[in-house]
């Protein structure tokens, strides 16, 4: 079955962790349990990429939008727009030199695929494909 829920938060700080929490929400409510490996890492992904919109997004932009949409095989598609038209790029970060530049490794390391679409003059968004948990 395909669900999905999109919304938009203010580009704030406080907004990452509002992210997580209604996409904790809105998987728990399709019935996806909490400790799940792919349940975490949507999450966990949702709020890598939620900060990248927040830290990374023009000043004058007031919103970015979160949606995650399960697929019928059980895999999660997440994606962050903001209107930012410049493109993520995976960085070279020294082992202990900094404290940032790891997300987009992480959501490298946690997905089966993962993008950017351009939306135009209305910046970017950001998606990443979590496969679905495999079975006990």
């Amino acid at each position: 079955m395909l669900r999905r829920n999109s919304f938009r938060l203010p580009r704030h700080p406080a907004s990452v962790g509002l992210a997580r929490r209604r996409v904790r929400d809105h998987l728990s409510n399709w019935g996806h349990s909490s400790g799940e490996q792919a349940f975490e890492d949507v999450v966990l992904l949702v709020s890598e990429l939620a900060t990248n919109a927040v830290r990374h997004a023009p000043l004058l932009e007031r919103e970015f939008e979160v949606a995650v949409t399960t697929l019928a095989d059980g895999s999660c598609l997440i994606e962050v727009s903001d209107e930012s038209a410049v493109q993520p790029r995976v960085r070279s970060v020294g082992e202990y030199e900094e404290e940032s530049g790891r997300g987009l490794r992480l959501v490298e390391s946690l997905t089966t695929a993962w993008g950017v679409w351009s939306r135009g003059r209305h910046g970017k968004t950001v998606w990443a494909l979590v496969p679905s948990p495999t079975p006990r």
